[in-house]
């Protein structure tokens, strides 16, 4: 839904009469023709577009918080970070 909304921002900002949008031709104006009229007119794809959204929600944010800890908060001292990391790089 908040796809098809921003479709819908995106096509009036597009259909104004100013010349440089008015190039119906154009390439960036027939590849944004194309998405939205296929999200227009698509029933299922919202749904498993909603789902990769969630998925994708779930996989960056709540499996970094628990599964990435910020290393060098942890190890290195506060504002001396470069220093840790040249010295991390070098000893290998």
């Amino acid at each position: 839904m908040v796809v098809y909304k921003i479709f819908i921002i995106f096509a009036s900002l597009l259909t104004r009469k100013e010349p440089s949008m008015a190039n119906k031709s154009g390439f960036f104006y027939r590849v944004f023709d194309l998405y939205y009229d296929g999200f227009r007119n698509m029933k299922l794809g919202r749904t498993l577009w909603a789902i990769i959204i969630v998925k994708l929600i779930i996989i960056f944010a709540v499996l970094k918080l628990f599964f990435f800890p910020n290393y060098l908060k942890q190890h290195a001292e506060e504002g001396k970070e470069s220093e840790f990391v040249a010295t991390q790089i070098l000893k290998q």
